[in-house]
C-alpha cells in the first residue's frame, strides 16, 4: 500500500494503491442476492482514501456549473402515469416516524420539493458546517460526471468489495466479526430499532465527518456505513456460480445487463438500477444488516436520496 495525493482539476483526493488479487465476493450466509460466493481476480487500481465530500463536490460544480438530477424537473417519460405537479425538481429524504404500521418505506421516505446536494432535506437545510461530509442527493449519473471531470472513474462491484475488506477474508465485517469490538465504533451505522429509536451511541444522527472512525486495512475510510456508495455495476439478481477450475476464475467482472437489471415489480419504469455498496447511516441490526462488504443493494440510477454518495478510483 502507498500513499499518494492525485490533484484533479481544482480538487485534490487522498488515495491508497490498491494492489491487485483474487479473493471470494459475496456471501453465502446472509441476503439470497449476495450469494453464491465466488472467488474472483481483480487488478490494481488507486481509490480515494474517502467518499467524495460537500467540499470537493462544490468545487466541480463551481468549475463546470454541473446541475445534478434532482435539481432537475424529471422526465415524464421515465414515470408514466405520474402526476405533473410531482415531477418538478426535488428528491427522496429520509424522516423518521414516530410510529410504524408494516414494513412500508413510505412511512420514513419522503419526496421532497428543492431537496438537493446543497440542500439534502429540503429547501429549509444546508451543508454550512458540513463541507467535510460526504456529499449525498447525487444520482449515478451525477457522480460518473465528477469522476469524469476528475479524471477518474467509479469502481466497480468487485473492485469496491475488494477494497473494502481491507485484505481481511473470512470476517463477517471489514474489522472482524464483532460490530462494535470491545465497544470501539468501528463505522457509522444505526443503533436501535429502526426507523422510530436512534440512540446515537456514537455521537452521528446521520451523517458524519469522513475519517470519523478507524481506516480498514488498506488505510480507506468509511467503506462501510454512513452513506452507500455507487458502483458502475448494473445489478443482477444474485451472483454467477463459482468457476470450476482455477484457470476460470473472473478477472475484472462487471455485473448484469441493463435489461435484467431493472425493477420486475415496476415494468412500466425502464430505469436501470445499480449496484450500491457499504451500508449507510441506516443500516440496523433489525432492519438492514448490510453494513459488510458482501453485501449489496440494487438503486435507480437517476435517483437521489439522503443516504447515497461515492467515491472514486483510478486505474494504471
Amino acid at each position: 500500500m502507498n500513499d499518494r495525493v492525485q490533484a484533479g482539476p481544482k480538487v485534490a483526493s487522498a488515495e491508497v494503491w490498491i494492489e491487485g488479487g483474487t479473493f471470494t465476493m459475496g456471501s453465502d450466509h446472509h441476503y439470497p442476492e449476495e450469494a453464491p460466493s465466488h472467488p474472483v481476480r481483480v487488478d490494481g487500481f488507486w481509490m480515494d482514501v474517502t467518499p467524495v465530500t460537500n467540499r470537493q463536490f462544490m468545487a466541480f460544480v463551481e468549475a463546470t456549473g454541473y446541475v445534478t438530477v434532482a435539481e432537475r424537473r424529471s422526465n415524464p417519460e421515465d414515470y408514466p402515469g405520474a402526476q405533473p405537479h410531482m415531477l418538478r425538481a426535488g428528491s427522496v429524504v429520509f424522516e423518521p416516524p414516530k410510529r410504524i404500521s408494516g414494513t412500508d418505506p413510505s412511512q420514513w421516505w419522503n419526496f421532497r420539493f428543492g431537496a438537493d446536494w446543497r440542500r439534502p432535506y429540503g429547501r429549509q437545510s444546508n451543508i454550512r458546517g458540513k463541507y467535510d461530509h460526504p456529499v449525498v442527493q447525487v444520482c449515478y449519473a451525477d457522480a460518473k460526471a465528477y469522476a469524469d471531470w476528475a479524471g477518474k472513474d467509479l469502481p466497480t462491484e468487485a473492485e469496491w468489495e475488494f477494497a473494502a475488506k481491507g485484505g481481511r477474508e473470512g470476517t463477517e465485517f471489514a474489522w472482524g466479526d464483532e460490530l462494535v469490538p470491545d465497544g470501539r465504533f468501528m463505522a457509522n451505522t444505526w443503533h436501535g430499532m429502526f426507523p422510530t429509536e436512534n440512540l446515537k451511541p456514537d455521537g452521528f444522527e446521520r451523517t458524519s465527518p469522513v475519517g470519523s472512525f478507524p481506516p480498514n486495512g488498506y488505510g480507506l475510510n468509511d467503506m462501510i456505513g454512513n452513506v452507500w456508495e455507487w458502483t458502475s455495476d448494473y445489478w443482477s439478481s444474485r451472483h454467477p456460480e463459482p468457476a470450476q477450475k482455477s484457470c476460470c476464475v473472473p478477472v475484472n467482472p462487471r455485473g448484469g445487463g441493463i435489461e435484467g437489471s431493472r425493477d420486475p415489480r415496476q415494468p412500466d419504469i425502464l430505469i436501470a438500477r445499480r449496484v450500491v455498496k457499504g451500508g449507510s447511516h441506516l443500516c440496523a441490526p433489525n432492519y438492514c444488516r448490510r453494513y459488510r462488504p458482501a453485501a449489496r443493494h440494487a438503486h435507480e440510477e437517476n435517483a437521489a436520496t439522503t443516504h447515497i454518495g461515492f467515491r472514486c478510483i483510478r486505474r494504471p
